[in-house]
């Protein structure tokens, strides 16, 4: 009898190499979803052995071992895949298949093992992130038409905005996995209610910055003032933008010391914090007015 769930555990190993970002993939994949094609580059990736693996990171070094002949270090657990009819064999009675991801990354080297490993540019699979020489044309020629089109295609009013607006600016938040000391956390706490009480802020961590923007966001902030980093998911609001604020681990620093402090970043902070008040209070924002040839 088959069993009614497979864990399948999936390698993402990326390399830099010559400034150019690469990942580790196999051309022979022993096990694939229903419906795939097994002669297209796929990642290392193997089935979890319960009665073999004794952890879900051991089974994936083990394949990883076997396709590739890399001995991998660091892998961090990356994202779960679980959806209901992935597989399409689920459809006619197979088991779900639940997909673990794993990141490792590695310095590009010779590779061997039985899945006919080889290291592949990443802009090989995703051209549209390759800005090496400028913005892709891809995107100006192929997605963004399309994307626009797709707006268009909406109904006017809320639809046609929940789509253009689906996220101007995605935020960071490490509040979740945080691992600073106590006066790390009292001087963010303390900005935290000050701002919101100030402002009305409601960004949970502005001191992430990972941070993701649509280009009109970007350019629009006032980013040539000192200080203007702790209020950029602010000011993106303020700008009619939509920000969102997303879950992300937090990393301990690797290099240098920290120059946090209460005391020496209270003052700065709240003058920061007062004239960005001042600039909302002078906002203005213009009226477009029409003539009679473009009246109803």
């Amino acid at each position: 009898m088959e069993p009614s769930i497979v864990i399948g555990l999936n390698a993402v190993i990326v390399a830099v190499t010559g400034e150019e970002p690469r990942i580790l993939t196999v051309e022979r994949a022993e096990h694939v979803i229903a419906g795939a094609h097994t002669d297209e580059p796929a990642l290392p990736f193997g089935p979890l052995d319960p009665a073999g693996h004794r952890t879900l990171e051991l089974g994936l070094r083990a394949w990883v071992r076997e396709q590739t002949g890399l001995e991998l270090g660091y892998a961090e657990q990356l994202y779960t895949f679980a959806d209901r009819h992935r597989d399409p064999s689920e459809r006619a009675g197979g088991p779900r298949m639940v997909s673990i991801a794993y990141l490792a990354l590695v310095r590009e080297g010779r590779v061997a093992g039985g899945g006919r490993a080889r290291w592949r540019g990443v802009y090989e699979f995703l051209p549209w992130e390759d800005g090496r020489s400028g913005q892709p044309q891809l995107l100006e020629k192929a997605i963004a038409p399309v994307l626009a089109r797709w707006v268009g295609e909406a109904e006017a009013g809320e639809q046609r905005r929940a789509r253009r607006e689906r996220a101007d600016m995605v935020q960071g938040d490490r509040t979740a996995s945080r691992r600073d000391g106590l006066a790390k956390r009292v001087a963010s706490a303390v900005g935290r209610v000050a701002r919101r009480i100030v402002l009305g802020d409601t960004i949970r961590d502005t001191g992430c910055t990972l941070r993701v923007f649509r280009r009109e966001v970007l350019e629009a902030l006032p980013l040539q003032f000192h200080g203007m980093h702790r209020f950029v998911p602010y000011c993106a609001r303020l700008g009619g933008h939509r920000v969102v604020e997303t879950p992300v681990a937090h990393r301990p620093r690797a290099r240098g010391r920290s120059k946090y402090g209460l005391a020496d970043r209270a003052g700065p902070g709240l003058r920061d914090l007062l004239a960005v008040r001042w600039m909302r209070a002078r906002l203005r924002r213009p009226e477009i007015s029409r003539g009679p040839e473009h009246r109803g």
